[in-house]
């Protein structure tokens, strides 16, 4: 098992793995929310659920225009342009270690982390906020969110668990 976690080859095999995770991030997350704005038809404008496991998950239409769980709101299009330049930054800082990466789980992380910080600033750009719409409510999670936020919580997890496995190398 400790094999599968810490299991080095170059770092060009794992820059290829990572690129293709980052795009299939990507394409999910702009293909998920192209369903809910156009095959879906909701716009956000007031509020539109589509029922799916009531109470606990439903599909729930909103724009966010702040950075994760709504927080600090880009309420002008310098702040919304800050943010975007921020998550391009950052992006581009993980691609750069991408480039670098000599195990599995750390190009995951970064690809997860890259794919969900592109497919926000796609649509920061395009529609001035976050297209969000998985809705946990009735499991006590207030928050509704997209494919790349979970894209990037879940290759922030897998970033600290390959820091925890693999800290000493």
């Amino acid at each position: 098992m400790q094999r599968m976690f810490s299991r080095r080859r170059s770092a060009g095999s794992f820059t290829i793995f990572g690129f293709i995770v980052a795009v299939l991030v990507l394409i999910a997350d702009q293909a998920s929310k192209y369903w809910i704005l156009y095959g879906l038809d909701l716009d956000g404008r007031t509020p539109q659920q589509v029922q799916v496991l009531d109470p606990w998950f439903n599909l729930t239409m909103v724009w966010n225009h702040g950075v994760s769980f709504g927080m600090f709101q880009a309420d002008s299009d310098l702040q919304r342009y800050l943010l975007a330049g921020v998550s391009l930054a950052i992006a581009g800082m993980l691609i750069l270690w991408m480039f670098q990466t000599t195990r599995r789980l750390q190009a995951l992380a970064f690809a997860l982390i890259i794919g969900g910080a592109i497919g926000n600033v796609i649509d920061r750009l395009i529609y001035g906020a976050v297209v969000d719409f998985f809705d946990f409510s009735g499991l006590y999670f207030p928050y509704v969110f997209n494919v790349a936020d979970a894209g990037i919580c879940i290759g922030v997890a897998v970033m600290i668990l390959d820091l925890i496995v693999n800290g000493d190398r």
